[in-house]
């Protein structure tokens, strides 16, 4: 099941980004008091009483700016107004009411989404409260007060966020075709690939990069058998700023990814492997699901025998986080293999809920402790008593061990090699919790 996606929208400077650093937990957006810092849309998840959700950060809306940045991070806002299920519309009671106030209200109520009004910098309420009922003037209904810096009025804002949210129950589709989010960066050739296996050009495409305006849902029968891919795009851009240019596809890439089953990373071959191609791919891997690296325009590489490797391994030295994820190389424009990509969705998806059985499993650990002991610290061994598997999509597995401390992320990583020599896993991340458990408890004593 997706998580929801919350956005911050509200004009620069109102606590949107000291807010989101209470929420995530951690500081991780740039504040500063200054109007603008927040220039990059930032993504973290959220868990409020059982309740999780993406929570997504964004640039300030100045709706008659014509400064270029100011335009683009109102651009990148609408792309969260367009991608969240529900949106805080946050406002600062020491700025007061302000027109630009009225014409985000206005942007909101055009996006038709649930909107919760988050009054800020709410120091003290008794003080305060008259000047929060002059916000009711926006229409918005009930405002919360809160002070993201005192970290007070948060429950209650949360508690409102997630009225809006389906019940879990609701939240289950029917729908049980395999879901496949095309992603990569802007001109990599994402909606070329849906025109070519769909045979038409449903998908708008041109060649100034990020044409695509929504997210668009296209279903494709290949070999009598349904999927649904997940295009994803940024806007159409006004300037020639890169780096503002890059930060338009996280949104949409992390909306399209938590919907999916399968994420196809899409790689231009002329430019090569990138950071940004590796921040795509880790959204993806964070969150546990099924990838495959595609390769596009592998019809305009000058080739020799050693060309494929070397970019095999270009790819694996940038994203070393994901070797599990299988490579191929295609063309949109040419269709060369495009019809393998079918074959290589069906197994990734195949290892993505992947069981194996319990007694199987700790066959495999104890042979491969055998072969490799557990490391000792201060004349303690790490002895590793039981692994089970507990979910899919992706497959988890627990091992109860006699320290956690002891069990060092790299033996971590040898029992993963192990079990993906033994299944494959082909594509699909595997998630271990270790948990601690005396030798007396394990019978072993």
């Amino acid at each position: 099941m997706s998580r929801p996606i919350v956005a911050l929208v509200g004009r620069p400077n109102v606590g949107k980004s000291t807010l989101f650093n209470v929420l995530a937990g951690e500081r991780i957006s740039i504040v500063q008091d200054k109007p603008g810092v927040t220039r990059d849309r930032i993504y973290a998840d959220v868990d409020w009483n059982g309740r999780n959700f993406t929570l997504i950060d964004t640039g300030g809306i100045e709706p008659d700016s014509k400064d270029i940045i100011l335009s683009q991070m109102r651009e990148q806002a609408e792309i969260a107004i367009n991608t969240a299920d529900v949106i805080i519309f946050i406002t600062d009671i020491q700025m007061g009411l302000s027109d630009a106030d009225d014409k985000v209200a206005d942007m909101l109520r055009r996006s038709g989404k649930p909107v919760v009004l988050a009054v800020n910098k709410v120091d003290n309420y008794q003080k305060m409260q008259l000047d929060v009922y002059e916000f009711y003037n926006l229409g918005m209904g009930d405002p919360v007060a809160i002070s993201a810096g005192q970290m007070t009025g948060i429950g209650d804002l949360l508690d409102e966020v997630v009225k809006f949210f389906p019940d879990r129950e609701e939240n289950e589709e029917e729908d049980d075709r395999p879901k496949i989010a095309i992603v990569g960066k802007p001109n990599v050739g994402k909606s070329s690939i849906i025109n070519k296996l769909i045979g038409k050009k449903r998908v708008i495409v041109s060649d100034i990069a990020g044409t695509t305006r929504d997210a668009v849902d296209t279903p494709v029968v290949h070999d009598g058998k349904e999927y649904v891919f997940i295009d994803t795009a940024g806007l159409r851009r006004k300037n020639k700023i890169k780096e503002a240019l890059e930060h338009y596809m996280i949104v949409r890439t992390v909306g399209a990814v938590e919907r999916a089953d399968v994420v196809v990373i899409v790689i231009d071959a002329t430019e090569g492997v990138t950071e940004q191609d590796a921040k795509i791919a880790g959204i993806a891997h964070d969150r546990g699901k099924g990838c495959i690296i595609a390769v596009n325009k592998w019809d305009l590489i000058e080739k020799n025998d050693k060309t494929m490797n070397e970019f095999k391994r270009k790819i694996a030295d940038t994203l070393s986080f994901m070797p599990y994820a299988d490579m191929i190389f295609i063309s949109a424009e040419t269709g060369q293999r495009l019809p393998k990509l079918f074959e290589e969705i069906d197994r990734v998806i195949q290892s993505h809920s992947l069981r194996i059985q319990t007694g199987v499993l700790n066959e495999i650990m104890t042979e491969a402790v055998a072969l490799q002991q557990p490391p000792t610290d201060k004349g303690k061994r790490l002895r590793l008593f039981y692994i089970t598997q507990t979910g899919i999509k992706p497959p988890t597995f627990v091992i109860f061990v006699n320290d956690v401390e002891l069990m060092h992320f790299s033996y971590t990583r040898y029992i993963e090699n192990k079990i993906r020599e033994a299944f494959g896993f082909i594509g699909t991340p595997l998630r271990f919790i270790i948990r601690g458990r005396s030798e007396k408890e394990s019978g072993l004593s």
